[in-house]
């Protein structure tokens, strides 16, 4: 279990810009929920020009509430993106984020996570309640209240939401996991069960979790400086260079050079 939230900015395309423009930080949940809960986020800005952030979502499921300036808070709940999201950002505002781990989100929800893939909708429309404001005050006041608020909802723990949120994270930690029937033999499942057991608690399927994760880690390489990219290919399981290029550029719409001169 993390002890502080991750650092790296996998996901994030061109995430020194978006560092320059607001402030975004991430906070560990309460001891009780790590389980479930991969970090809080939280977004400030209060911009004079528009800024476009783009993100390659993680397999996770996310619950988002947005704070404007002048108007109402809001509260949705996203499930794993399977495009390149996009978002604007305009005057003044605030986001307070929960980034469930990859299965995370079944116990509290206790239906098939796949039923939300590619879907963003209202807390309510899924039967959650969202509580009071939570983008109100101090960094410390806004987990807080993200704390209690999914203590109410009483997650039911659950071993197979255990047992995907552990296969997911050895997916990510691993680089040489790249083919799902490999992955099954060693861990003496079938094919079969697998494809069942993160359809129904990450949301997609085990191949598509291995190819994101690849992709996550190109675009982060990408923005480091620059790579051989035939060698960046074979490490990552691609069958060659041109199949990452097309890979790439499908997702970001920017081929892998293109991008590093982007940031450049």
């Amino acid at each position: 279990m993390r002890q502080q939230p991750r650092r790296d900015s996998r996901g994030i395309l061109d995430p020194g810009r978006l560092l320059r423009q607001v402030r975004f930080r991430r906070r560990l949940p309460a001891p009780a929920l790590r389980r479930y809960v991969e970090h809080y986020w939280l977004i400030d800005w209060e911009l004079a020009e528009p800024h476009e952030q783009r993100v390659l979502p993680h397999p996770a499921i996310n619950v988002v509430f947005h704070g404007q300036a002048g108007g109402p808070e809001t509260a949705e709940v996203a499930g794993v993106g399977t495009h390149l999201f996009t978002i604007t950002l305009r005057g003044t505002g605030r986001v307070s984020g929960i980034q469930f781990r990859p299965g995370g989100f079944r116990p509290f929800w206790r239906r098939p996570v796949a039923e939300l893939t590619g879907r963003r909708e209202p807390l309510a429309a899924v039967g959650l309640p969202a509580g009071g404001p939570v983008c109100a005050g101090t960094d410390d006041d806004r987990c807080q209240r993200l704390d209690t608020l999914l203590t109410s909802w009483k997650p039911e723990p659950d071993p197979l939401a255990a047992e995907a949120t552990a296969l997911v994270e050895e997916i990510r930690a691993d680089r040489g996991i790249l083919r799902v029937d490999d992955f099954a033999r060693r861990h003496g499942v079938s094919t079969r069960r697998l494809q069942r057991l993160f359809l129904d608690h990450v949301g997609v399927g085990p191949k598509w979790v291995i190819r994101r994760y690849r992709l996550q880690e190109a675009i982060e390489r990408a923005a480091g400086g620059p790579l051989d990219w035939a060698t960046l290919a074979a490490d990552l399981g691609f069958s060659d260079q041109a199949h990452l290029v097309r890979e790439f550029t499908a997702v970001t719409g920017l081929s892998p050079a293109a991008y590093a001169r982007s940031l450049a």
